[in-house]
């Protein structure tokens, strides 16, 4: 054929013609059975576009709408040439050797009307680009030969979108030099799934293969839904030497719709075994002729396919490196140095993110999967960085170490709450720190020093005695009030009961995303495709109302969720409706996803709960907090939102912005008709101001001021923030990480006039007695008349008298 190549006919050397998703699978399939199928190549795509005259007329829309870099014109010249490809015939040539070989994919499967897996492939000169151009474009459940032209076509027009257009001029890149091949591919209909080791993952044994397997997709065993069936075979002898069969009582299935869904299993389906003999013994070979090709261990995927008998049911879809042991191995040599060295040794630096020292053991883990095989309670994690995802693990270690990320990044964020000791921003812990080797973690120093400098007992008490007894700080809590109220942030619900008895005047910012990752785990939007959104809002409500019933009636800032697109990704079914952005933490966020047709449903869930919380539990003490608002007219869609779904501001009801984008600092007068109060996110209003990113340990290496709320256009901001909305009647606190940090700058807020300060539990007290500190020092100041008039004679205005009160020198 001129235009089609099977997957068993090409391989890596084929990427021009293939994309480099058809390329590599073509090299696996030379190898072991994948899910059977061709790729229609990039020279296609050309014939297409030349036969049709295509070419011309998209090269003249370009050249119409594209002159001035306008994003409308962007998004009429992708509607347009998008319509074209779509709507235009496929030269006869063409579409017959796409329908012969379909119906060749249907005799090799003897699956009549067989459904297909539609995918884009992107070529080597089109990576640069390829995720604007639609590089993880993939169709599902596509039966016939119609819908196979027609979702082609739609591969083909994704290299047009608006996206894909901007970027390509930007970077100097010709449009018609942008090329895609597209991959047809059986959908496996999985009877089985599971993973496959070409070693032994609990001990490194290489001599082994191991399986584990389940009714239904694989998701099931990746996701740990069920205790998979776990079979062990001798490389050597092909041999079964071990089998554990499991109690599987559900099945993640695929419907007629190709929408994913949990299936419960009759009980004696789910005590059977998910393979056969003869399937675990040929998969085995499969996992050692991988092994051998790459030179490795390796991680396999796989599923046994309902329409096909044995042995052309069995697939592999998809091979990863196994890292744990292979890592382990690598390692030995290099860390027996390393013990011989004197303990107390530095080992690592980094940014100190959570104070305390803890002693364990280090685990490595670069994957998600790493975690779930090796950390055990009162481990060390040592990792790249972490996202909502490992909070599980993050709860059971004992400290946390990351190669990246700063003292505002989500590793130092959740380490503070969950009072453990961290240091991250290292650059190079994953690769220096050695697995099963005892560390000590100074997250006040941040430094990791080899062994044990003191013994696990020692390292807790240290952590015990930095919180006086509970009756202790009840007495602070009388005797230190202030008029600035204290507040405390929090996440995970099951803390509440540790830290309702420190002195705070209530919860200033309540973050959600814990809840959503911890318990409820699944994507809102999955849980709609399935009809289960009331999981999502019950879940949701009761980890709010566990927190305001233990505080009542001292209010709880709760803030929507805030998740990015690469963390809303991780949560269960998160890939169907989830974009790959460039830069997730400036892209689709906060209320620009509340208020979107794609996310609008799902946002709803979240203000239901809000509604279940205070209306029929009675817990009135529920304020709410919108996330990353970068416009007045995505408040007032915002606004327009909650009054729909019943939440009405009043006395007792309190709607606050999150003031961390400058443009609020700059129109706080336009905002403010759309809220009760501001909150200042001082980790994300630092990075913008001063356009920096907050995970960016390399500038703060270099020199900490990169990254430092103290900087003077920061204050500037936040000055004018508080100044201008307590003008309109409006609150102002503030919940980022600088006061927490910086004592300086909890004095800074007091004479600016903010209303409240919410910290992590662990500056809590040190807060409330600086505020109170501030507040007397003030206070005295003021009841000097004489001295008062004086200095405010000062030329630099009220704002650099107060940066010249608390940090001293010049007013820059």
């Amino acid at each position: 054929m001129r235009f089609i190549r099977w997957l068993n006919e090409i391989g890596k050397k084929d990427i021009l013609i293939a994309g480099g998703k058809g390329a590599n699978l073509g090299e696996i399939a030379r190898l072991v059975q994948v899910p059977p199928g061709f790729v229609i190549t990039t020279e296609a795509f050309q014939h297409f576009l030349n036969s049709t005259g295509l070419k011309e007329k998209i090269k003249e829309i370009l050249s119409e709408f594209i002159v001035r870099g306008d994003p409308d014109e962007y998004e009429k010249a992708s509607i347009s040439v998008r319509n074209l490809i779509e709507n235009s015939p496929l030269p006869s040539d063409l579409e017959q050797e796409i329908v012969d070989s379909y119906k060749k994919l249907i005799e090799i499967t003897g699956v009549p009307n067989v459904a297909v897996a539609v995918r884009s492939s992107a070529t080597a000169e089109d990576i640069p680009e390829a995720s604007f151009a639609g590089q993880q474009d993939t169709y599902l459940n596509v039966r016939g030969m119609e819908n196979v032209i027609y979702y082609t076509k739609k591969v083909w027009s994704s290299l047009y979108t608006a996206r894909a257009l901007y970027y390509r001029d930007r970077m100097g890149i010709p449009h018609e030099k942008s090329l895609m091949a597209v991959v047809v591919q059986k959908l496996v209909n999985a009877r089985s799934a599971g993973v496959i080791f070409s070693l032994d993952p609990t001990n490194g044994d290489r001599s082994k293969v191991v399986i584990e397997a389940s009714w239904g997709l694989g998701e099931g065993v990746v996701r740990g839904i069920v205790t998979p069936d776990e079979f062990v075979v001798d490389k050597k002898t092909l041999k079964i030497v071990e089998r554990r069969i499991s109690v599987k009582k559900v099945a993640v299935i695929r419907d007629e719709a190709g929408l994913v869904k949990e299936k419960e299993l009759p009980p004696d389906l789910a005590s059977k075994p998910s393979l056969t003999d003869e399937e675990v013994v040929e998969l085995a070979k499969m996992a050692i002729k991988l092994e051998e090709y790459y030179g490795y261990p390796v991680d396999v995927e796989f599923s046994v396919d309902a329409d096909m008998e044995y042995p052309k049911n069995l697939f592999i879809v998809q091979v990863r490196p196994e890292t744990v042991w292979s890592r382990r191995e690598e390692a030995k040599e290099a860390a027996k140095p390393k013990e011989e060295a004197a303990v107390g040794t530095v080992v690592v630096r980094g940014i100190p993110a959570s104070p305390g020292v803890a002693v364990g053991e280090a685990k490595v883990c670069l994957t998600l999967e790493d975690a779930k095989r090796k950390l055990k309670r009162g481990d060390i994690l040592v990792t790249k960085m972490t996202d909502p995802d490992w909070v599980p693990y993050m709860r059971i270690a004992a400290a946390i170490v990351t190669d990246e990320g700063g003292r505002t990044s989500h590793a130092a964020i959740v380490s503070r709450e969950l009072g453990i000791p961290a240091v991250v921003g290292t650059g190079n812990a994953t690769s220096v720190l050695k697995d099963g080797v005892v560390y000590t973690v100074d997250g006040s120093k941040g430094v990791v020093m080899l062994g044990a400098v003191a013994k696990k007992e020692e390292a807790k008490a240290v952590e015990v005695a930095a919180a006086p007894p509970k009756e202790i700080i009840l007495h602070i809590y009388r005797s230190i009030p202030t008029g600035t109220k204290v507040y405390m942030n929090l996440g995970e619900p099951e803390k509440i009961e540790e830290y309702k008895d420190l002195p705070f005047d209530g919860i200033g910012l309540m973050r959600i995303e814990f809840v959503i990752s911890s318990w409820v785990g699944e994507h809102p939007l999955y849980l709609l495709s399935m009809g289960q959104e009331e999981k999502f809002v019950w879940k949701m409500a009761e980890g709010i109302a566990r927190v305001a019933s233990a505080i009542y009636p001292r209010p709880v800032v709760v803030r929507f969720s805030d998740f990015k697109s690469n963390e809303y990704r991780g949560l269960k079914g998160g890939e169907q409706f989830e974009p790959e952005e460039r830069n997730p933490m400036l892209g689709w966020r906060g209320v620009s996803r509340y208020i979107s047709p794609q996310y609008k449903k799902a946002f709803r869930l979240e203000l239901k709960a809000i509604r279940k919380v205070r209306d029929e539990m009675g817990l009135t003490n529920i304020w709410v907090m919108a996330p990353f608002v970068r416009t007045v007219w995505e408040a007032e869609e915002f606004a327009k939102l909650l009054e729909e779904e019943g939440l009405r501001r009043d006395r007792d009801f309190k709607v606050w912005a999150m003031a961390e984008v400058p443009s609020i600092s700059l129109m706080v007068e336009e905002f403010a008709e759309y809220f009760d109060g501001f909150s200042i996110g001082s980790n994300d209003l630092t990075q913008l101001v001063l356009g920096v990113d907050r995970d960016n340990d390399f500038l703060v290496r270099i020199n900490p001021k990169y990254f430092d709320e103290r900087e003077a256009p920061v204050l500037r901001a936040i000055y004018e923030i508080i100044r201008r909305a307590h003008r309109l009647g409006r609150t102002v606190s503030i919940c980022g990480q600088g006061p927490s940090v910086y004592p300086q700058l909890v004095e800074f807020l007091v004479r600016a006039g903010i209303d409240s300060i919410s910290v992590n539990p662990d500056a809590v007290l040190q807060t409330r007695y600086l505020v109170a500190s501030a507040e007397m020092k003030l206070l005295r100041e003021r009841l000097d008349a004489i001295y008062y008039a004086l200095y405010k004679k000062d030329e630099g205005g009220e704002f650099y008298d107060i940066l010249k009160k608390v940090f001293g020198g010049s007013k820059y």
